[in-house]
């Protein structure tokens, strides 16, 4: 019959055989408790990964900056040479327009005969230049027999009228001109203004009051 360790034979344990069991089931806990931490510490990132991680995240976004400042850069240049495109060349249509009547002024300055052929030619050049800045939303200030207006209309002479019962344009002699609902420059006006009630009478008073006078100092 096999002999039993008396440490796994409950009945023969002493009190000292007790204490060992106990020591030793506590160095197994101590060991396994060990174990664990070592694992824990495998599976944690280390330090230098860490740092390798978001210094490559801080290049990147770097090189992300770097890309959208060049794309910002290419844009504004672009704007830049479209704009003064633009304004270079936004007198094309207005230009074209205009051409037949530099056309009809040259054929006019060469063109030999009577002047009043010349005449009717600068007429018709005056027309087709008008009619050519029309369609470009140039229209003129109305001013004459108008009420004067000052805010298109620029009095340069003024004189009292008794046909009038408001101030009133009766001569032009610059004409204005509208851009649209702008105006590019007022008409340069001969306004008539009425004669204000008893104006020139207080003066003819006088003189008649002084005529008397004068008869009565020679009566007496």
């Amino acid at each position: 019959m096999t002999e039993r360790d008396p440490l796994l034979d409950p009945e023969n344990r002493t009190s000292s055989d007790e204490a060992e069991l106990e020591r030793a089931d506590g160095e197994v806990e101590i060991l396994g408790f060990e174990g664990g931490s070592d694992s824990d510490e495998d599976d944690a990132p280390s330090e230098p990964a860490a740092e390798s991680a978001a210094a490559r995240e801080l290049a990147d976004l770097k090189e992300r900056h770097l890309r959208l400042r060049a794309d910002f850069d290419n844009f504004r240049k672009r704007m830049e040479r479209e704009r003064e495109e633009t304004r270079r060349y936004a007198l094309a249509e207005p230009l074209r327009e205009l051409l037949p009547v530099l056309d009809n002024l040259e054929r006019a300055a060469i063109a030999q005969g009577r002047l009043e052929d010349l005449q009717r030619g600068v007429e018709m050049v005056s027309r087709q230049l008008a009619e050519a800045l029309r369609r470009f939303g140039l229209s003129e200030v109305q001013a004459l027999g108008e009420p004067f207006d000052p805010q298109v209309h620029e009095a340069v002479l003024r004189e009292e009228s008794a046909d009038v019962e408001v101030p009133t344009v009766v001569g032009e002699m610059q004409r204005g001109y509208r851009l649209h609902e702008r105006l590019l420059r007022p008409a340069l006006v001969r306004v008539a203004v009425p004669i204000e009630p008893g104006e020139g009478e207080p003066a003819e008073s006088s003189v008649l009051a002084n005529d008397s006078g004068e008869r009565s100092g020679e009566g007496s």
